[in-house]
């Protein structure tokens, strides 16, 4: 079909789609915990009283070929996005809706290099935190989105 090109998504964070031509990830690990608040028994063990939710952590790696897949850009994004300090909805693009999640920690590791300097492979891992409490730090399109392009 010719026309407006196909976008396969994979999942986005905010306005910043991890796609197969932008940063596609390998891996997605989910960590849910719940908390228990603990009292101290004579002769027993402690007694055990839930008391909500506790952090809820995803964790996307992968590797990046500049050639081919998004690079120094694509990660530049997630950096001013972690620079502002908002929750971001992070939605699969199956459509499910995850929640709200703000980026605690980006690694990079660049590997094979051209003649210049540049990498031809990063590997890469970003580590989300839930926080759906916090609807005063939602990431919004408008300021925020000029502000991470720099076109205030």
């Amino acid at each position: 079909m010719y026309g407006i090109p196909q976008i396969h998504m994979l999942m986005a964070l905010g306005l910043l789609v991890f796609g197969m031509q932008t940063t596609p990830y390998q891996q997605l690990q989910r960590q849910v915990s719940w908390r228990h608040a603990s009292s101290s028994r004579v002769g027993a063990r402690p007694a055990r009283q839930y008391i909500g939710p506790g952090d809820e952590i995803i964790t996307l790696s992968g590797v990046l070929y500049p050639e081919v897949t998004g690079g120094r850009i694509s990660l530049a994004a997630l950096e001013a996005m972690a620079d502002m300090g908002k929750s971001w909805p992070l939605i699969e693009g199956t459509g499910w809706f995850y929640g709200l999640f703000v980026i605690e920690e980006l690694a990079t590791t660049s590997t094979e290099f051209f003649p210049d300097g540049a990498a031809r492979k990063i590997e890469f891992s970003l580590k989300l935190a839930r926080c759906d409490d916090e609807p005063s730090l939602i990431g919004t399109v408008g300021a925020d989105l000029l502000a991470l392009l720099d076109l205030k």
